[in-house]
C-alpha cells in the first residue's frame, strides 16, 4: 500500500483538531453509527477543558488505496519541543490558515521549522464560511510569510485549498461546490512525496515521542527510516554521541489505524510505529539493528526561557488532601516528565526537597503543575523567572526577548502601548487589521510579560487577543517595576470567620471566604497600601447580655477574588509560594514565620 506521511500545523485554535476530525469520519475510519467526541485527537482532560492541542498525537486513514499518516500537533509555543521532533517524521505539512485572522505568530514558529526541514507545504485556509473572512488577501499574507521564512522557489509554489472544518468540506477554487474533503485528500496523496526511505537496508529508526503504557511499558514512535521489523526481533539504541544504551527484544510493534493503535507483526519502512521492549532509550535515541553503528541526525532543540522551582509542601495543613508528597515522588515523576518532554530540564538544587523545572513558558510549567496536582501530588511552587546567560565574547548579560503579536480594539490601544512601553517593549508595528481593531507587534522581555496576561484582559475588557513567540537573547533591559500592592497576611491558624473578614474588607481584597482553612504565614488577600500586613481572620464578635440601641451589623462579604493556578504562579513576589494541592490553591509566605521574615528582609538578596 502506497504511504503518506503528513504534519498538520497552524496556530492555536484555527481548527486542526477538527479538520482531523472530519478527515478520519469521511475515510470510514469511523462506523456511520459511532459516537465519537467532538476532537477526538485530543484526548486528555486538560487539552479539552482548555481547548488547545498539548500532546502530538497520530492517527492514519485509507484514501484510494494509500494510507495518509496524520500528525496532529501543538499550536503553542509553549509545547513547541513536540512540534520540532513530529517534523522530522514526516514528508509535507498542510498548514492550516484561518480565513479572516490570517497568519498568526505560531503559524511562522512552526512553518519557520517545517521549511528550514526542506518539508512541501499545502496550504488550507479554513473557516471559509465566517462572514469576515477574506481568503486572498490570506493567501497573499501567506506568500510573504513563507518568502520572509526564505523559503525555496518549490516551497513557494505552494497549492491551496479552501476548507470549513466544522462544516466538513474543501475545494480548490472558490466558487466550486461545497461537497467533501476529497479535494484535499487527493491533493495530499498527489503533492506530498512518498518516504524517501531503504526498505532493503538494516533497520533504523529516531524514537520522536515517548510515553509510558502500564502494560507494555516504555513506548517509543518513529518513523522507520530503514528496513523491516518483526516481534522479538533483537535492537539495540544508541544515544547521539553514537554510545549504545541497550540492547532489547522488540515485544510488540504498534501501528495507527485511525484513532487506534493496533499490534502488527511486521512494520515496513516509512511507516509509523510505536515499540516496547526498551527500557533506557529516549527521545532523539536512534532505535536499530545491532549491526548499525552510527546514530541518525536529531533536530536540535530551542532552550527553555523560565525555570520555578517544585518543592515539597511543608505547610500546616500539609498531606491532608494529597497522597504523593515526599520530595522522591516528586523528583521521581519530575525526571520521568523530563525523558518524554524534552523541552523540560529537571535538576536538582542544594537543597534535596527543592527542584527546579525548566521549560518554555508559563502555560507549559502551569498543565504540568496542574496535571501533577490531578495525580494526586502536593506541591510548593516558587515564581517563574527568567534563564539570563553570559555573551561569551563581551561578558555582558543576556536575557530572552519574545514577539508578542496582539489584535486589540481600537479604543482600547494607547493603554495596552503605554503598558507594553512601561515592560521596556519595543513596537515594530501599528497598523490596522480591519473590524475596528488594531495589530501591534512588540519585542519585549521574556520577564516583563509573566503576570501581564490578567492585566492585559482587563485592559482591553476581555476583548484583546495576545499571542507570544520566543525570539532570541538580547542584552539585557534593565529592572523591572514589581508589584505594588502589600499582602494580607494571616496571623492564626484555624477556620476564617465572616465578623473577621468583614472587618478585613477595607484593607484590601480578599482571596478565603468564611470556613476557608488558614495558617500562621498564609496570604489572605492584597493590602491596599504598599507593605505586607499581618491580621486575623479569626477574630469573632465579643457577644455581652447587654442589648445594643441599634440592630445588629448584618454581615455581607463581596465574593473573594478567586486565584486560578497561571494566575497565582505568575502573581507571587519572589518571598512567596503558591500551595498547590488536589482540592486547593493557597497563596503564602515562603518564611511562615513573621520573625524569620522580617531577618530575611533585612538580608541582601532576601528572596
Amino acid at each position: 500500500m502506497d504511504l503518506r506521511n503528513i504534519a498538520i500545523i497552524a496556530h492555536v485554535d484555527h481548527g486542526k483538531t477538527t479538520l482531523v476530525d472530519e478527515l478520519l469520519k469521511q475515510s470510514g475510519a469511523f462506523r456511520a453509527n459511532q459516537q465519537v467526541a467532538e476532537r477526538a485527537m485530543d484526548s486528555n482532560d486538560l487539552e479539552r477543558e482548555r481547548g488547545i492541542t498539548i500532546l502530538a498525537k497520530c492517527t492514519s486513514v485509507v484514501w484510494n488505496d494509500t494510507r495518509i499518516n496524520i500528525v496532529d500537533t501543538p499550536g503553542h509555543a509553549d509545547f513547541g519541543g513536540e512540534v520540532e521532533r513530529i517534523l522530522s517524521m514526516v514528508d509535507g505539512v498542510c498548514v492550516l490558515v484561518d480565513a479572516a485572522e490570517g497568519p498568526m505568530p505560531q503559524t511562522k514558529f512552526v512553518v519557520g521549522k517545517a521549511l528550514r526541514l526542506g518539508l512541501k507545504p499545502i496550504v488550507v485556509i479554513n473557516k471559509i464560511d465566517k462572514p469576515e473572512q477574506r481568503a486572498d488577501e490570506v493567501l497573499n499574507e501567506i506568500f510573504d510569510l513563507f518568502a520572509a521564512l526564505d523559503a525555496d522557489d518549490d516551497q513557494l509554489d505552494f497549492p491551496a485549498v479552501y476548507a470549513s472544518a466544522k462544516q466538513g468540506w474543501a475545494v480548490r477554487e472558490l466558487d466550486d461546490a461545497h461537497n467533501d474533503m476529497a479535494p484535499l485528500f487527493d491533493l495530499i496523496v498527489d503533492h506530498v512525496p512518498a518516504p524517501e526511505v531503504e526498505p532493503e537496508g538494516a533497520f533504523r529508526m529516531l524514537a520522536t515521542t515517548l510515553e509510558t503504557d502500564p502494560y507494555l511499558g516504555r513506548l517509543l514512535t518513529g518513523r522507520i527510516e530503514a528496513g523491516s521489523l518483526s516481534t522479538n526481533t533483537m535492537l539495540k539504541a544508541l544515544s547521539r554521541d553514537g554510545e549504545t544504551l541497550e540492547q532489547t527484544r522488540i515485544s510488540k510493534i504498534l501501528a495507527f489505524r485511525g484513532l487506534e493503535r493496533v499490534g502488527i507483526d511486521k512494520a515496513e519502512a516509512g511507516d509509523i510505529v510505536a515499540l516496547a521492549g526498551f527500557t533506557k532509550a529516549s527521545v532523539a535515541d536512534t532505535l536499530c539493528d545491532p549491526a548499525v553503528t552510527a546514530p541518525m541526525a536529531s533536530e536540535p532543540i530551542d532552550p527553555p526561557t523560565l525555570a520555578m522551582t517544585f518543592s515539597i509542601n511543608d505547610s500546616p495543613l500539609a498531606g491532608q488532601e494529597g497522597d504523593k508528597v515526599t520530595s522522591r515522588m516528586i523528583w521521581d515523576r519530575l525526571t520521568r516528565e523530563a525523558e518524554g518532554n524534552v523541552a523540560l530540564e529537571v535538576t536538582q538544587t542544594d537543597d534535596k526537597t527543592v527542584f527546579e523545572v525548566a521549560g518554555r513558558g508559563e502555560l507549559q510549567l502551569g498543565v504540568l503543575v496542574e496535571t501533577m496536582r490531578r495525580e494526586g501530588f502536593e506541591l510548593a511552587i516558587g515564581r517563574p523567572r527568567v534563564l539570563f546567560r553570559k555573551d561569551e565574547e563581551t561578558g555582558a548579560l543576556l536575557e530572552p526577548i519574545e514577539e508578542v503579536v496582539i489584535d486589540v480594539d481600537d479604543d482600547f490601544t494607547g493603554p495596552v502601548v503605554e503598558k507594553m512601553g512601561q515592560r521596556k517593549g519595543d513596537m515594530l508595528e501599528m497598523r490596522p487589521s480591519g473590524g475596528g481593531k488594531t495589530r501591534l507587534v512588540f519585542h519585549i522581555p521574556s520577564r516583563s510579560l509573566i503576570g501581564y496576561h490578567g492585566e492585559f484582559m482587563t485592559d482591553t475588557r476581555g476583548t484583546g487577543i495576545m499571542n507570544r513567540l520566543y525570539h532570541g537573547y538580547a542584552p539585557y533591559k534593565g529592572d523591572m517595576p514589581g508589584r505594588r500592592e502589600g499582602m494580607l497576611i494571616s496571623a492564626e491558624q484555624g477556620s476564617a470567620v465572616a465578623y473577621a473578614l468583614w472587618n478585613l474588607e477595607e484593607r484590601g481584597a480578599l482571596f478565603i471566604s468564611p470556613g476557608d482553612k488558614v495558617y500562621k504565614g498564609m496570604i489572605i488577600g492584597e493590602h491596599n497600601k504598599g507593605q505586607d500586613l499581618d491580621v486575623n481572620p479569626l477574630k469573632s464578635k465579643q457577644l455581652t447580655n447587654i442589648r445594643a440601641a441599634g440592630k445588629d451589623d448584618a454581615v455581607l462579604l463581596t465574593p473573594p477574588v478567586k486565584m486560578t493556578l497561571e494566575r497565582a504562579m505568575a502573581y507571587i513576589a519572589d518571598d512567596e509560594l503558591v500551595e498547590v494541592t488536589p482540592e486547593s490553591i493557597r497563596l503564602r509566605k515562603r518564611w511562615l514565620d513573621p520573625h524569620e521574615r522580617k531577618r530575611r528582609a533585612r538580608q541582601p538578596n532576601a528572596a
